[in-house]
């Protein structure tokens, strides 16, 4: 069997990649497509199944990326099998009201500080370690792209209930900035995508209705949010950093949402 590390291509990680429906699996597979040895991560073994439905220039990882200890062998497996990580897409993170150990979808005034504590772990803390992690070897290479998944929630809108989910995808935004300025001179960018409405496995319902009265009338799709990660992975993306681009068919956009067009 021939090692990945033989052929010498470039590796692109991508954290959250285990639902086949998801984001994560989308942008995995769009990057083996455009020529990357393809590492992706997921909290549970079903990763492994992805990673065999991408092909032979693709390895899934168990791994708890809010743990340091955790990441530090991530790192290590990959570039044992893989080589240095030059693509870095921080997709890890989502909310879910049936998330054990967030628990429902809670107001400010009634939310643990545990729940609160959970989802910025979850949705930033893991972003930061990672990044945290690949930079040594992006900075090596003089080269890297760091793409950071945040979301339009917290960062140009809000719905109720997930105010730790809102936080941490706004601070995904804040930390692109900083990832961005103190890389730029290293031939590294950092940039963000803000996903709208996407229709995924873990869409709810209240999400489907959402999607149906935002301006295109439709949900977005992975391979949408996967395509524009892509070009930030490219070389044709190299004089952009720092920035945010949303991701939302124009959602964000209406100031009357009371107006109707005429008959």
């Amino acid at each position: 069997m021939t090692r990945i590390t033989d052929l010498e291509l470039p590796v692109a990680l991508v954290t959250g990649a285990g639902s086949k429906s998801g984001i994560g699996y989308a942008c995995a597979l769009q990057l083996a497509a455009h020529g990357f040895a393809v590492a992706i991560v997921a909290t549970t073994a079903r990763i492994h199944e992805r990673a065999d439905e991408i092909g032979p220039g693709c390895r899934g990882y168990v791994a708890d990326l809010t743990s340091p200890v955790a990441v530090d062998g991530l790192m290590t497996a990959i570039h044992e099998e893989l080589g240095p990580v030059t693509v870095l897409v921080n997709n890890a993170g989502m909310t879910s009201v049936a998330d054990p150990v967030s628990g429902a979808a809670s107001p400010v005034e009634s939310m643990t500080l545990r729940h609160w504590d959970a989802g910025l772990s979850r949705n930033l803390t893991s972003c930061f370690l990672v990044t945290q992690a690949a930079l040594p070897d992006m900075r090596s290479a003089g080269f890297g792209r760091i793409i950071n998944v945040a979301s339009t929630s917290g960062t140009v809108a809000a719905y109720h209930g997930a105010a730790e989910y809102h936080a941490a995808k706004a601070g995904m935004v804040g930390f692109t900035r900083a990832v961005a300025l103190e890389t730029a001179g290293d031939g590294i960018t950092c940039n963000a995508v803000a996903p709208g409405w996407i229709a995924t496995g873990s869409t709810e319902s209240f999400e489907v209705a959402a999607a149906a009265a935002a301006a295109m009338g439709r949900a977005g799709t992975p391979d949408e949010v996967a395509a524009a990660v892509s070009f930030f992975a490219s070389q044709g993306s190299s004089y952009i950093t720092g920035q945010t681009l949303v991701i939302d068919g124009g959602n964000s956009l209406p100031e009357d949402r009371t107006w109707r067009p005429g008959p």
